[in-house]
């Protein structure tokens, strides 16, 4: 009898220190689980805001002037000076834009009636508004053609549409290392009147950019 309750108290003391055991080891997971998923959470936490701090934002360019005096003659438009001014704007707090050489084209009806080189390569700063003048010589258009006779038109009701189109190749400085080369492009869409000088409601405009 003695050796059966001996034996009873041993296997119970056995069990209980299996479940004790056992429940010890699910709760060391359990908690080494909570550690290991608060670091990831915490990681993805700090990747998210360094994600958001180095993230380039695009510069913001806007039409300030543009002046094609003349463009009521679509023959004189080979020996035409369009000029422009665009405003850039590098929104990002801590991260610089270089920009290869840039080249401007001025469009009417689809068709590039002036194209020219605008700038030298340059780096511009964060924060920074850069101011980018331009002239460009224009092309003939044949006299007698549609397209001569619509802008003449135009030019005569006081409105002509055109479309100035600036090109180059960035890249952002993202503290100390570069990104890959990006190539942009800015559409501004514009209204003139017969003396070619920009109409107001073109003036200041936000002009469309892609890359």
């Amino acid at each position: 009898m003695k050796n059966a309750m001996a034996v009873f108290l041993r296997d119970r003391a056995q069990s209980t220190s299996r479940r004790v055991l056992k429940s010890l080891t699910s709760r060391f997971v359990k908690c080494l689980c909570s550690v290991v998923l608060l670091l990831l959470l915490v990681a993805g936490v700090i990747l998210f805001v360094l994600w958001l701090s180095l993230r380039p934002h695009r510069p913001r360019f806007h039409l300030a002037a543009f002046s094609a005096p003349g463009v009521a003659e679509p023959a004189g438009l080979a020996d035409l000076a369009f000029s422009f001014n665009v405003t850039d704007r590098n929104p990002n707090q801590k991260i610089g834009i270089y920009y290869g050489a840039m080249s401007g084209s001025v469009y009417y009806q689809d068709r590039q009636v002036a194209s020219g080189p605008v700038m030298l390569p340059f780096y511009q700063p964060p924060k920074n508004t850069t101011v980018i003048a331009g002239k460009i010589v224009g092309t003939t258009i044949p006299s007698g053609s549609a397209m001569a006779a619509q802008l003449v038109g135009e030019a005569a009701a006081g409105r002509v549409e055109l479309r100035l189109e600036l090109s180059s190749i960035v890249r952002f400085k993202v503290r100390v290392w570069d990104t890959r080369h990006h190539n942009l492009h800015v559409q501004c869409n514009l209204v003139v009147g017969s003396d070619g000088e920009i109409l107001p409601e073109s003036k200041g405009i936000r002009c469309s950019i892609y890359f």
